[in-house]
């Protein structure tokens, strides 16, 4: 009766956030994070009808909606340094590219995991990309976190929120994870309602900071990043051609 409650309330939420997005008009400057939301929604629905007149299938249907789930959720962090940094477009770009390889290389390595049928391989496939996914998740957000209290950089009540809550969201999922895979016999009853409970904390934060359009402050005009990540790309150019000048001179030697 809890766990109906808690997600019927959650459904709620969710709509509730979507709703107000679409008449803030901020589905506009956060497309993705968006979709994600109305994706997770509709997958409750999709899970719950699942699991109450066709149970056989939920298995599947849980594992192969959760891999998008996280592919979805990956994007979120794109689009996250995109708005952030829409000021910087060279360390935006930097950063995107770096990302999109971190991101493809954890998906082709958890593509590589055995199993001995399309399903099982699904849900062992989604684990392991869920448990590096949620790390280099968690690692990109303290990056850009770190970035914009050196350089002074204002955030924006709306990133803030969106940034907020999805990293609670992630700090949660880590720690399930790390349970799951370590004494999850042992804490899994004190555990049952932890991840929902959080999430609906979670889309309290998003339904409180997203409620409305807030303006985003301007930057100061004295930071440096950009002109660092310049520096940045001239010294890896620099040396980049160093090696090849050298690797030229051993091959000719």
């Amino acid at each position: 009766m809890l766990t109906m409650a808690i997600w019927c309330v959650g459904t709620l939420a969710e709509v509730l956030v979507l709703v107000r997005g679409f008449q803030a008009k901020l589905f506009r400057r956060f497309p993705i994070f968006y979709a994600y939301l109305l994706f997770v929604n509709l997958d409750e629905f999709a899970r719950f009808f699942v699991y109450r007149w066709h149970t056989s299938y939920y298995f599947q249907v849980y594992w192969v909606t959760q891999f998008f789930s996280l592919a979805i959720g990956s994007a979120i962090i794109l689009e996250i340094y995109q708005v952030a940094l829409r000021s910087y477009p060279g360390a935006a770009k930097m950063a995107r590219y770096l990302l999109l390889v971190v991101f493809g290389a954890i998906l082709i390595k958890a593509l590589t995991v055995p199993s001995e049928s399309v399903i099982t391989w699904v849900a062992a496939t989604s684990l392991v990309l869920e448990r590096n996914l949620r790390i280099v998740q968690a690692l990109a957000i303290l990056t850009l976190v770190s970035l914009f209290f050196w350089y002074a950089i204002p955030f924006g009540r709306n990133l803030k929120g969106i940034l907020g809550g999805y990293s609670l969201f992630i700090g949660i999922s880590i720690i399930q994870i790390t349970l799951l895979y370590h004494s999850w016999d042992l804490i899994k009853p004190f555990w049952t309602y932890a991840p929902s409970l959080s999430y609906l904390l979670v889309l309290g934060i998003w339904a409180r900071t997203l409620w409305s359009s807030q303006p985003v402050p301007e930057a100061r005009a004295d930071i440096r990043l950009e002109s660092d990540y310049e520096l940045l790309v001239a010294s890896t150019r620099d040396q980049f051609r160093r090696a090849v000048a050298r690797l030229g001179w051993g091959v000719r030697a």
